[in-house]
C-alpha cells in the first residue's frame, strides 16, 4: 500500500478570525454604487471607505485606532461632483490618498494626522485627462509620485502627481472597457484585463503589448489579473457556463495555462489580493460571505487550496493591509477590512505558532515606505526593485510626514505644464497653513472640553439629587 504524503507548507494551517465587536467600525454608510472595486483602502495609519453622499462623491478616512461607532457628523473627504469609484493610498506616503470618480477626474488628497474639524474639500491636485468615468487607480510600486488611472474611455493614463503632468497615455490598446490593471513588482510591466476577454501584458514606457491571451476565461463576466512573485499571472474569471474559475499563466507561453481550476457558481466577481512574501492569494467575491485562500508554488498543481474563512454576512467590499501594518508578535500574515452595509470589520489571518519570538520564515524583508526611483528616472527607462525593510522590531509609521515631505514632493509650487491644479489651503505659505491648522485643532479641543464640563456638571447635579433623596 502506498501512503499519501501530505504537502509540506508552513501556511497549511493559516486560519482567519473576525476581530472582536469593539474593534469594528460601526455606523458607516458604505457606498451602494454598482462598481467592481474594493470600496476600501487601508494602510498602517488610516482606513478609507467610499460612502454614500448626497450631491457628489465622498469617502471617509478614519485613524486605525478610531474603532467603535463613528459619529454621523464625522468629517468626510468631499470634492468630487459624482460618486467615487476607487481609492488608493500612496505606498510611499501614508498621508496621501488618490480618488477616482464618475465625474472623470482623479484627485489626490493630503490627510492630516489629527481629526479634521470639517470636511476636507480641497485636494492637493486635480488630474483631468479622461473623457469618461475613472474607475481604476494604482500607484507605482517603486517610483515616487507616479499614479496610474484607467477610465471608461478605455484609456490608461500614468501621471506624475508631483507636477500634474501626464507621463504616458495608453489610448489605443484596449478596444473596450478595462476591468483591471496591475503593476508587476518593480513597475516595469502592466497586466490588464478587458471586456474584449483579452489578458494583456503591457510595457507602458514602450507603449507595446508584449504578450496577450484571448479568452483566458471564456465567460463574458469581468476578469481580474495580478502578477505573482515568480512573474506568472494569476487570473479570476468565469467559464462559458458562468462558473467562477481561477487560472495561473506564464506570460512567456500563453498557449496553455499553468493551472486552471473551476470553483463554484456565483455572480460575484472574485477580487484577488496577493501577498508576494508568502505567495498566498486571497479571493474575496463581492456579495460572498467567505474568503478563500490558496498558496502558489513551483510544484504541481501550482495553485494549492489552503482554506476558507466563512462568516454569515456578505461583503460589500474589502481592504487589504500592507505587510508593514501587521502585528508580527501575533504571527499575523494578513489583515482584511470587510465592508458590511453599515460597518467595517477587521479579519485577521494568522499562522499558529507556539513561540513568541519573531518568526523569520513568516516575515522576510518587505517593501517599506521609501521609493526606489524618482518619476523622471522611471520614465527614462530605469527599473528598481522595492526598497525593503525588516519587520523584526515592528513598523512605526512616521508622524506628520505631510509637513516634512509634501512641500518637496507632492506640493510642487511651480505651475504644472499638464492639467490644471486646484488651489487649496496647502498652496498658502506653510507657516500660515500650519497656524490655521493649529487654530482649528485648538477650537475643536475647546469644544470637546466644554462638552465634557457640561456633562460633568449634569452628573454632579444628578448625584446631589440622589444623595438628597436617600437622606
Amino acid at each position: 500500500m502506498s501512503r499519501r504524503v501530505v504537502r509540506q507548507s508552513k501556511f497549511r494551517h493559516v486560519f482567519g478570525q473576525a476581530a472582536k465587536a469593539d474593534q469594528s467600525y460601526e455606523d458607516i454608510r458604505v457606498s451602494k454604487v454598482t462598481w467592481d472595486s474594493s470600496f476600501c483602502a487601508v494602510n498602517p495609519k488610516f482606513l478609507a471607505i467610499i460612502v454614500e453622499a448626497g450631491g457628489g462623491g465622498a469617502f471617509i478616512v478614519l485613524p486605525l485606532a478610531k474603532t467603535g461607532r463613528v459619529d454621523k457628523n464625522y468629517p468626510l473627504v468631499t470634492g468630487h461632483t459624482a460618486p467615487v469609484l476607487d481609492i488608493d493610498w500612496c505606498p510611499h506616503n501614508d498621508n496621501v490618498i488618490a480618488s477616482a470618480s464618475d465625474d472623470t477626474t482623479v484627485m489626490v488628497w493630503q490627510v492630516p494626522d489629527y481629526t479634521p474639524v470639517r470636511n476636507i474639500t480641497e485636494p492637493i491636485i486635480t488630474l483631468e485627462g479622461h473623457s469618461k468615468r475613472v474607475g481604476i487607480l494604482s500607484w507605482h510600486p517603486t517610483a515616487r509620485n507616479v499614479l496610474l488611472s484607467a477610465g471608461g474611455d478605455n484609456v490608461i493614463i500614468i501621471w506624475n502627481v508631483g507636477t500634474g503632468e501626464v507621463l504616458l497615455s495608453l489610448d489605443d490598446m484596449h478596444p473596450d472597457v478595462i476591468h483591471s490593471v496591475c503593476w508587476n513588482s518593480n513597475g516595469s510591466l502592466l497586466a490588464t484585463t478587458c471586456k474584449d476577454k483579452t489578458l494583456r501584458i503591457i510595457d507602458p514606457r514602450k507603449g507595446q503589448v508584449v504578450a496577450e491571451r484571448f479568452a483566458a476565461h471564456e465567460g463574458m463576466r469581468p476578469m481580474r489579473a495580478v502578477f505573482t512573485r515568480q512573474g506568472h499571472i494569476f487570473t479570476t474569471g468565469f467559464t462559458r457556463m458562468s462558473q467562477r474559475e481561477l487560472g495561473l499563466w506564464d506570460p512567456n507561453n500563453f498557449e496553455e495555462p499553468v493551472a486552471l481550476q473551476e470553483m463554484d457558481t456565483s455572480n460575484g466577481v472574485l477580487l484577488p489580493f496577493y501577498d508576494p512574501d508568502s505567495s498566498i492569494i486571497y479571493l474575496c467575491g463581492k456579495g460572498d460571505s467567505s474568503i478563500r485562500y490558496f498558496e502558489i508554488t513551483d510544484e504541481p498543481p501550482f495553485v494549492h487550496y489552503l482554506n476558507t474563512f466563512s462568516s454569515k454576512e456578505p461583503q460589500r467590499g474589502m481592504g487589504f493591509m500592507p505587510k508593514r501594518g501587521l502585528d508580527v508578535s501575533k504571527c499575523e500574515i494578513a489583515r482584511f477590512y470587510k465592508l458590511h452595509e453599515r460597518k467595517c470589520e477587521p479579519i485577521i489571518m494568522t499562522v499558529p505558532r507556539k513561540s513568541d519570538l519573531f518568526q523569520d520564515d513568516l516575515y522576510p524583508d518587505t517593501p517599506g515606505p521609501e521609493p526606489a526611483l524618482e518619476a523622471d528616472e522611471w520614465l527614462s527607462g530605469q527599473d528598481a526593485e522595492p526598497v525593503l525593510i525588516s519587520l523584526r522590531d515592528g513598523y512605526v509609521p512616521p508622524k506628520h510626514r505631510e509637513l516634512r515631505v509634501t512641500k518637496r514632493n507632492i506640493l510642487d509650487v511651480r505651475p504644472p505644464s499638464g492639467p490644471r491644479r486646484s488651489q487649496s489651503a496647502s498652496d498658502a505659505p506653510l507657516s500660515q497653513h500650519t497656524l490655521e491648522t493649529l487654530l482649528d485643532e485648538i477650537r475643536a479641543l475647546r469644544e470637546q472640553v466644554q462638552a465634557q464640563e457640561q456633562r460633568i456638571t449634569a452628573l454632579e447635579n444628578m448625584l446631589c439629587e440622589l444623595v438628597d433623596g436617600t437622606d
